[in-house]
């Protein structure tokens, strides 16, 4: 079972719902596909990991074969290259490794070299394996450490991909392909505006969908309005609870230190296993 944690905008509780929910099902793998700001590994505290890296292909020019044609440039959509006069330049962090201007190119003045823009971690911290990936600073593309990441995921068992925010190609990336999404969301009107976009983007994909509610007892009920309206049940509440803030704040799960949490959560679990068949 492959449950991917997601939100329209950032804070509303992911990754400690993925964590938690990892933590009281026992033997579970957590996926932080949040590869721009990982944090799970904060409330994990794994001690050993493996590391590799991740590097995507980008062009390099020969120059004593390039004529500067140009074609190079005109073929690339995302305006990695640049030819002007007698000169040829790349832009690697624009390049998104189709390798379509090498295929073009009608000297053969482009060839492929490996670039390094992130790392993927794997650890097992007790009956739970994470991996969580890492991009570079200053590097814009996410999705290929997600992809990275994913390629670790379990065949078997329950696997947790904790989504970034938002929902733009990143998200898509770690949401497509799960059997099943929870949405993590608040009761204020933020939170309406940005789980009205995710439910749009989890329905395009095609992936059965719930929502669990953070910081329930604060702002309005346009959540519960928007939810029932829609047909899309609400899976959990957690309260605004400081115990809980305070437990987050010192990188501790609360269902450790709250064991009645552990059979809401397998509770939780179960809801989806069978809304899943």
């Amino acid at each position: 079972m492959k449950i991917a944690v997601a939100s329209g905008k950032g804070g509303t509780g992911k990754t400690s719902v993925a964590v938690n929910l990892a933590l009281s099902l026992g033997e579970a793998q957590v996926l932080d596909c949040d590869v721009e700001e990982p944090n799970a590994h904060i409330l994990l505290k794994p001690e050993a990991e493996e590391v590799e890296a991740v590097e995507v292909l980008v062009p390099r020019i020969l120059e004593d074969r390039c004529d500067y044609c140009g074609k190079c440039a005109r073929f690339c959509q995302y305006h990695a290259l640049f030819v002007a006069g007698e000169t040829a330049l790349v832009f690697p962090e624009l390049c998104h490794s189709c390798g379509g201007c090498s295929i073009v190119c009608p000297r053969d003045a482009i060839v492929e070299e490996p670039r390094q823009i992130g790392r993927v971690h794997k650890c097992s911290p007790g009956d739970v394996e994470l991996v969580y990936g890492e991009l570079e600073v200053g590097e814009p593309l996410a999705v290929p450490i997600i992809a990275a990441v994913k390629h670790h995921m379990w065949e078997e068992g329950t696997v947790i991909l904790d989504s970034p925010p938002g929902a733009a190609c990143p998200v898509v990336e770690t949401v497509q392909g799960s059997n099943f999404c929870l949405l993590v969301t608040e009761p204020t009107p933020f939170g309406l505006h940005d789980l009205e976009v995710a439910v749009e983007v989890v329905r395009q994909l095609g992936v059965p969908m719930g929502v669990v509610v953070n910081f329930s007892g604060i702002g309005d009920r346009g959540v519960y309005r928007f939810c029932e309206e829609q047909g899309i049940p609400i899976m959990m509440e957690i309260p605004y609870d400081r115990r809980i803030a305070e437990l987050y704040s010192r990188g501790i799960p609360f269902v450790e230190e709250m064991p009645e949490w552990r059979r809401r959560f397998r509770d939780l679990a179960e809801r989806i296993e069978a809304a899943i068949q």
